[in-house]
């Protein structure tokens, strides 16, 4: 009986073991079904990780790029302002350039007209006021001797005066000729405090004179006053001629 059995339990452990097999290889099948899944499954999330991390990235250097732009709008606003700026100052550049060139012709023209008028004016009076050593100032004496000049212009017509400031040798060049140009500039203020016009008045402040070969010599502390006046085109006989002509022609016109 016991042989009769053991094939039977033989063989029902051979089912057992055999049914425990397939379910070991069914889960054995499965889990290599699953891991390939599984794995792209991890690249996908590992991808999905990535692309957060870029899109973050990304967000980030829009925004930098927004306040760049933010920045070169503001740039470019205040760029603008500045051109606007610089055009107006180039535009009033112009305008004083040409203000300019007209004052420069005008200018032109009236010393063309004197430079043409230079050889119809003589000499007609000079006057040398003489200063004391290292002074600038008028005297009461110095004073008088202009008053009789400022006198005797009333009777002359177109007038040139020439003012011309001197020292002696005594002390450093600039000083003397700062010192020649002071004593021109008080000659200057009291003529023009006469009523003698600026205009008909040239100044300059010489330095060193050198009259004597004297380094201190009093010649040399002083100013010099011309007076030029202008003649007509031939003289105080054109004058007379002239004169002379239009008597002749009253007459003629009173006949008539």
């Amino acid at each position: 009986m016991t042989i009769m059995k053991t094939p039977a339990l033989l063989a029902g452990v051979t089912l057992l073991s055999l049914g425990n097999w397939g379910c070991l290889a069914t889960k054995k099948h499965v889990q290599q079904a699953i891991t390939p899944v599984q794995n792209q499954v991890n690249e996908v999330q590992k991808q999905t990780a990535d692309n957060k991390q870029a899109i973050g990235d990304l967000d980030r250097q829009v925004s930098v790029a927004d306040e760049k732009a933010t920045d070169a709008g503001k740039s470019a606003k205040d760029a603008n302002a500045a051109a606007a700026r610089a055009n107006d100052a180039a535009l009033q550049a112009g305008q004083r350039a040409d203000g300019a060139r007209s004052l420069a012709q005008e200018t032109t023209d009236a010393l063309r007209g004197t430079v043409d008028n230079l050889d119809n004016y003589k000499l007609a009076d000079t006057k040398k006021v003489y200063f004391p050593f290292g002074k600038s100032k008028l005297t009461p004496d110095q004073e008088s001797q202009l008053n009789d000049l400022v006198k005797s212009l009333g009777a002359m017509k177109g007038v040139v005066i020439e003012v011309e400031g001197f020292t002696d040798r005594v002390g450093a060049k600039n000083y003397n000729l700062t010192l020649s140009q002071q004593r021109a500039d008080a000659v200057v203020r009291y003529l023009a405090g006469q009523s003698v016009p600026l205009r008909v008045i040239h100044q300059l402040g010489v330095g060193e004179a050198d009259t004597t070969g004297q380094r201190a010599n009093k010649e040399d502390r002083r100013v010099d006053v011309r007076v030029f006046t202008r003649q007509m085109p031939g003289g105080a006989g054109g004058a007379a001629m002239q004169s002379q002509n239009s008597s002749v022609t009253e007459q003629s016109a009173s006949q008539q």
